[in-house]
């Protein structure tokens, strides 16, 4: 099972000015609808919907995860689009809804900015290679505050909202 090690900002804005003054460089822009299968206090299974905005591809994943904070494990598979509407139409839950921003930063660094649909929430994560690259990593100026290990605005607790569950 792979390691997920990753670090989560809270924006206070959608960072206009980096993109604009090449800070910056977006790679790519999805539209993602995310669905819970399955949640316990510390496992989660989720499905999401990825759909590629300049050019409307469309995956489908399935994601299993373990633990909270910093490190966790994790483990992502492909599914197809056939398996993936016959799990939502079991669920029958609303799923959370977000725009990722992926962009490279000026020393190579990719960052993933989410704006959220049914949330006043856009928050950046950070993806490092381990732990200690992870607590060494000094944020730039335009990130918030550091929520890496803040429940509260964790992917799972906002679709909980969403549905109530």
């Amino acid at each position: 099972m792979a390691l997920e090690v990753e670090r989560k900002f809270l924006l206070r804005a959608y960072p206009e000015d980096q993109i604009a003054d090449g800070t910056l460089a977006v790679q790519k822009v999805y539209h993602i609808d995310q669905t819970y299968l399955a949640l316990s206090d510390g496992e989660e299974l989720r499905v999401r919907r990825l759909k590629d905005a300049a050019t409307g591809e469309t995956e489908y994943v399935l994601t299993y995860k373990s633990g909270f904070g910093l490190v966790r494990q994790e483990v992502e598979q492909p599914i197809s689009s056939k398996l993936y509407d016959e799990l939502m139409s079991k669920v029958r839950l609303n799923p959370l809804i977000k725009e990722r921003t992926i962009a490279r930063m000026p020393d190579g660094m990719t960052v993933e900015i989410d704006r959220y649909s049914q949330f006043s929430l856009i928050v950046v994560e950070v993806e490092f290679a381990s732990e200690e690259e992870a607590l060494n990593f000094t944020p730039p100026d335009w990130f918030g505050e550091d929520i890496s290990s803040s429940k509260l605005y964790s992917n799972k607790q906002l679709w909980k909202k969403l549905n109530h569950a």
